[in-house]
């Protein structure tokens, strides 16, 4: 005890951070970190100074840490386990007490667990693979702004992916020839179309006339259809007064729906998050700009963390991959952000990276959405992987389509259509899946025409991220 309190440098593990023998408590926040260690770095001290930089301790012994209940706030590096197949690699499991956090604030969670040590010269690199928040702590959190269940019950839509498209081009079309895709897309079989991620207000095309385009063109596919239809309206701005701004136009002129970017930060997603609940609006998130630090297997943030950290901040939807697309996405991986996402509780399960239990504690689950490079012949596929509380977005597959964009959303409806049908019957949609499309193409020009242009388009590459235990093609 002397020795710890000596003026100078000391080992993290020689200060406390590591603790082999701690047994985590209920309360406790959990981090699972891929750790890389320099050279001549034991794993055990790598794994203690990423405890202690994320929690209280700095470069040398501080007499102040006597003035608090430091054992109480210090992170505690628990286990060491090696990576598989990686002899640099290890995953070091890290206590938190709940008492370190905000709550209620991902930006105050985000700071604390990843704020300063990835830049920490003892370690090659670092990267945050999962969380476990305690209910204790999920609780503090608003949670998504209604979730899967309200959702389906806004739009009277039941027992089927929802369907959806992203506007192309998604930039230079003016106002009114947007919001002439978006009538087509929707008259012709889908739920939801969607502004893309980098449309805002730009010089050939401001925020307000999008709307105003948008919205008739949703008022009068509705009632054609008979159907509750919506648009992602994207409201992602410079400033909050900017966003509230738009997001109010939007409910103004009656939408259903408004559209956020990751890139507008933590506190402002939860801010338009208890707007969309106030107000009565579905919020969907794109995961703008996640990959420039979630792709990568050895240094960043897994995406697991991310889609738990958006369910807590509370947005109805988010991107979260697609495995037969043509962005990243390993089959087991994805399965492991969808449980994240919409289960109550998840198990932890290696298989599919989950590191840790997570209980949601009834809080509402996040649609999870598809979207990337998919079309009418992968319909198979996305039921079978993906479930069907997800929404399947096709873009090109629906606006590349040889007969046009309304032929392109008829061939998407009729092909989910054929498979849910199949699959509530028994058959194995997996194995059948392309016999059951080609029956239903026999009877609509739509289809046949959608499997003709794109049904042996695939993505087939390597996955850059899998877990540990299962590597698989994406």
């Amino acid at each position: 005890m002397a020795q710890r309190w000596s003026a100078g440098v000391l080992q993290y593990a020689e200060m406390g951070y590591w603790q082999p023998d701690y047994e985590p408590k209920p309360t406790d926040v959990l981090a699972a970190f891929r750790v890389t260690p320099q050279q001549g770095v034991p794993p055990e001290e790598a794994g203690a100074a990423v405890a202690g930089e994320s929690s209280t301790a700095t470069w040398t012994v501080v007499w102040t840490d006597r003035l608090t209940a430091y054992d109480h706030y210090q992170g505690k590096c628990y286990r060491i386990d090696p990576v598989p197949g990686n002899p640099e690699q290890y995953i070091a499991y890290i206590a938190y007490d709940l008492d370190l956090f905000e709550e209620g604030s991902i930006a105050n969670m985000s700071s604390s667990i990843i704020g300063n040590v990835f830049g920490f010269k003892a370690l090659k690199a670092l990267r945050l693979e999962d969380m476990r928040i305690p209910p204790h702590y999920t609780k503090t959190f608003q949670g998504p702004a209604h979730g899967i269940v309200m959702e389906r019950e806004y739009l009277n839509k039941y027992g089927r992916p929802l369907l959806g498209a992203t506007v192309k081009p998604k930039l230079g079309l003016s106002a009114r020839n947007y919001g002439r895709v978006v009538y087509e897309a929707l008259r012709g079989g889908l739920d939801f179309t969607k502004d893309d991620e980098n449309i805002n207000s730009q010089p050939f095309m401001r925020w307000r006339d999008r709307f105003v385009h948008c919205m008739e063109a949703v008022t009068k596919a509705q009632e054609e259809t008979g159907e509750v239809k919506g648009h992602y309206l994207n409201v992602t701005a410079a400033t909050m007064e900017d966003m509230y701004e738009r997001a109010d136009f939007a409910k103004e002129i009656g939408s259903i729906i408004v559209m956020i970017d990751l890139t507008v930060g933590y506190t402002a997603i939860q801010s338009m998050a208890k707007w969309a609940r106030r107000n009565g609006l579905l919020l969907h998130l794109h995961r703008a700009g996640h990959s420039t630090y979630t792709r990568q297997k050895n240094h960043g943030v897994n995406f697991r963390v991310i889609a738990k950290w958006m369910r807590l901040a509370g947005v109805d939807h988010i991107h979260a991959g697609t495995v037969v697309g043509k962005l990243e996405g390993d089959p087991s991986s994805v399965r492991g952000y969808y449980e994240s996402l919409r289960c109550d509780k998840a198990d932890a399960d290696p298989r599919l990276g989950l590191y840790f239990e997570q209980d949601w504690v009834s809080t509402p689950g996040v649609m999870p959405v598809a979207s990337g490079g998919i079309h009418a012949g992968q319909m198979h596929q996305l039921l079978d992987l993906l479930g069907e509380d997800v929404i399947l977005q096709f873009g090109g597959g629906t606006i590349g389509h040889p007969l046009g964009i309304a032929a392109g959303a008829a061939a998407n409806r009729v092909a989910l259509e054929a498979m849910v049908k199949a699959r509530n019957e028994g058959r194995e949609i997996a194995i059948e899946g392309p016999d059951i499309l080609r029956a239903a193409a026999r009877h609509s020009r739509e289809l046949d025409m959608a499997l003709s242009t794109w049904g042996d388009v695939t993505f087939n590459y390597e996955s850059t991220d899998t877990p540990d235990l299962v590597v698989t093609p994406s």
